[in-house]
Order: C-alpha cells, then structure tokens, then sequence
C-alpha cells in the first residue's frame, strides 16, 4: 500500500459506539468547523447541519428516520449528524456536501471518535420532523462517537464488525 496518512489509514466506520461515551460541546464544535472549511465549488458552501446529542428532541428525531436495522447499533452513538444541502445544482452541492463530511470524518479520527455514514433513511419524513426549510434537501446521516464493545452487537453484525477491512485494490479504480 502506498504512504497513506494514518488519519486515513485507520478511519473505519464502526456500529459498535459506547452507549456511555458523551460528545463534548468542543468536539462537535471541532467537527462542524471541519465540515465548514472543505473544499466548496464557487465557494457556495451549500451543506447545513443538524447536530443531535443522545437523547436530544434532534437526534431522536434522527434516529426514528432510519430503517430498523440501523437503529439497533446507532441508537449508542454519541451524536447523530444530519448532512443536508440546499438548493441549486442538486449534483454540484451533493458533492460539496460530500467533501465536507469527509471533513468532519477525518477531524473526527483526529479526535479519537468514529463516525459511520448512513444514506438509507427516510429523507421526507426527517426534513418533516426537522421541519427544514424549502430547499433543503437531507442526503446523509453520521453517527458519532467512540468505540465500543462489538461483542454487545446483534449477531448478525458481529461478524462485519470484527471482519477484516476490504477496499478494493487500487488497479481496479483506474479507468482505461
């Protein structure tokens, strides 16, 4: 493998979270500053946040838009992160958004906390339950925290959590 910053290096996306580890104010604080200072086409920084502590009104409300199986593990997470993006070109901003939530996931490594990024949600009822502006469109869900006891997961995540990490390699991501 080729020199590869260890922030990178060992950023995993984990379901086994601490159900007691807490978010500090200045690690979220830490997060978001990430996330606003990536990469932005025309600088138009067109991602918005919604922050929910465990057992905040926004992280339930979070939480109870993901499908079953995902609440299992991320109800332990510390935090649960709404990554919306406003209007415009829908491409242009989702991959703004892209960017800074690959910010916030490297700070989070620098800090010591995992994140696991969630799509499958549904995005209708959580712009409902958040009562989001027109235009605000949900796109990803992070979950936040610290490591926890993968023992303490369902079965049947148990052996993907504790299974080894696969990427493809890197001939297969060339094109031509």
């Amino acid at each position: 493998m080729a020199d590869l910053t260890p922030l990178l290096a060992i950023r995993w996306s984990p379901r086994s979270f601490d159900p007691t580890a807490e978010l500090t104010p200045a690690e979220a604080a830490s997060l978001l500053e990430a996330a606003r200072w990536a990469p932005s086409a025309d600088n138009a920084q067109p991602w918005r946040f919604a922050l929910g502590h465990r057992d905040d009104d926004t992280w339930k409300r979070i939480l109870v838009s993901l499908p079953d199986g995902d609440q299992r593990w991320a109800r332990h997470a510390a935090a649960l992160v709404l990554g919306a993006h406003t209007g415009g070109d829908p491409e242009q901003a989702g991959y703004d958004l892209g960017q800074a939530v690959a910010h916030l996931t490297v700070q989070a490594t620098a800090l010591g906390l995992y994140v696991h990024q969630l799509v499958r949600f549904d995005q209708a009822r959580l712009a409902a339950e958040l009562d989001l502006a027109a235009g605000i469109r949900p796109l990803v869900v992070v979950a936040v925290g610290r490591l926890g006891d993968p023992c303490a997961l369902p079965a049947d995540l148990l052996a993907r959590e504790t299974g080894l990490r696969r990427r493809r390699p890197l001939e297969a991501l060339l094109l031509g």
